[in-house]
């Protein structure tokens, strides 16, 4: 059976210098740290070999172990986290990620990490518009291109992260890209909420999955309202079992919610009759048998509310779209929610494969079954680090440094 260590990632510790969240990681009795880029705290492009020097130092005076490098999804532009990808049509774009993962290389590198772990990307809008372009070719090229940065000499794995709403969503699709590129050096990095919110039995997952996994991310979450985001088109399909539908109509960039209790359209004008009808058409296939609602789009509110965060993370998860599209659908959302009216909708929203929200709780705050899951992975080959990513909780940071060791040790080497 293999060993499970704890870390912590510095993602959730972004309000720090970077030197105090080493400090603050190893008080709080973790044996390993993760070294996740942040534009505003440990930029790749503003540090140099003499930084990555002084943050070699520390940790070892820490006696803290780097059990990895993240580079970061939300680097680039924060409103518009994950892009460019590994498999944006853009070479330009490409470059720029292929760029950052290759600095990435040169931390682990210098501060002697062994692991280096970036993600897909996401289907946008400008795949959808140009279907001549192979995505999975993008990516892999891309990785590949990451793959000959590592001399032949050094330690380094790279690792693919799956993630809800990404190309590479599941662990199955993890598992063929590995098998596809074909390299020792290239494994898998596991999420544990990403694996809740994307895996129909997520311990057996787990389980199958164990032996080329090389390192975990840990967070909580629990079940929540699934919602889809559409375009209109002749070939919709509704299971209202699983999730509601929002569909966007490009004419007129209105919204039609499906839903069996609240069915909504949310308009700027009132629709033509040709809308009515198609309205009802899909209402009427999708099994709704209450007549919608007329929702004034321009009153709706779409200022900042304590509920941004949740309503960010869930937008930025659908693919396909444009973000003028997901940035309309906005003030939706936060009327579901009740911003600033009696919400229809209790839970948080989700776009995931099993309805489970995908937004980082502090272990031991959700469902997921962390002594089941920490079980499947180590007796089926995993041994190493599992990082506590809480960057839902940066602002809490103490708590959730805190709490998440408490509630995780019980169920690692790490209370032996």
């Amino acid at each position: 059976m293999g060993a499970l260590q704890l870390s912590y990632s510095t993602f959730g510790l972004t309000d720090l210098n970077f030197l105090d969240a080493i400090d603050a990681v190893a008080r709080a009795d973790y044996t390993g740290i993760e070294i996740a880029f942040h534009r505003h705290q440990l930029n790749p492009f503003d540090i140099g070999d003499d930084d990555l020097a002084l943050i070699r130092k520390r940790l070892d005076g820490a006696h803290l172990a780097p059990a990895c490098v993240a580079t970061a999804s939300h680097f680039f532009t924060p409103s518009r986290p994950h892009e460019p990808s590994l498999l944006s049509p853009d070479l330009a774009g490409r470059k720029r990620r292929i760029d950052l993962i290759k600095r990435g290389i040169h931390c682990a590198r210098r501060l002697g990490v062994p692991l280096v772990t970036f993600g897909s990307g996401f289907i946008r809008d400008e795949h959808v518009s140009n279907p001549s372009v192979n995505p999975h070719e993008l990516l892999m090229d891309s990785i590949q291109e990451c793959l000959r940065e590592i001399r032949d000499d050094e330690d380094i794995t790279l690792l693919i992260e799956p993630e809800p709403g990404m190309l590479i969503e599941t662990m199955e699709q993890g598992l063929a890209l590995i098998e596809a590129i074909g390299s020792a050096r290239f494994q898998l990095h596991v999420d544990l909420c990403h694996a809740y919110c994307s895996e129909k039995s997520y311990i057996a997952a787990l389980a199958e999955a164990a032996p080329v996994t090389r390192y975990l991310h840990v967070s909580d979450a629990r079940q929540g309202y699934n919602l889809k985001i559409v375009k209109d088109t002749e070939d919709l399909a509704f299971d209202l079992s699983w999730a509601a539908t929002l569909v966007y109509f490009p004419d007129t960039a209105d919204y039609l919610l499906v839903d069996r209790e609240h069915p909504l359209y949310f308009c700027d004008t009132k629709p033509s009759r040709a809308r009515h009808r198609r309205i009802d058409a899909l209402l009427a296939q999708s099994g709704v048998q209450s007549p919608p609602a007329y929702i004034d789009y321009p009153s709706l509110y779409a200022g900042a509310s304590p509920l941004d965060d949740e309503i960010f993370t869930y937008l930025i998860s659908v693919p396909g779209l444009s973000y003028d599209v997901l940035e309309r659908a906005k003030p939706v959302i936060a009327h579901l929610r009740g911003v600033r009216n009696p919400p229809l909708v209790s839970k948080m929203v989700a776009n995931t494969l099993t309805g489970i929200v995908h937004f980082h709780d502090i272990p031991g705050n959700g469902t997921l079954d962390f002594a089941a899951s920490f079980a499947a992975l180590t007796s089926n080959g995993f041994s190493g680090y599992a990082s506590v990513e809480l960057y839902h909780h940066v602002g809490s940071w103490e708590k959730a440094l805190r709490d998440s060791y408490r509630h995780l040790a019980q169920f690692t080497n790490a209370h032996e």
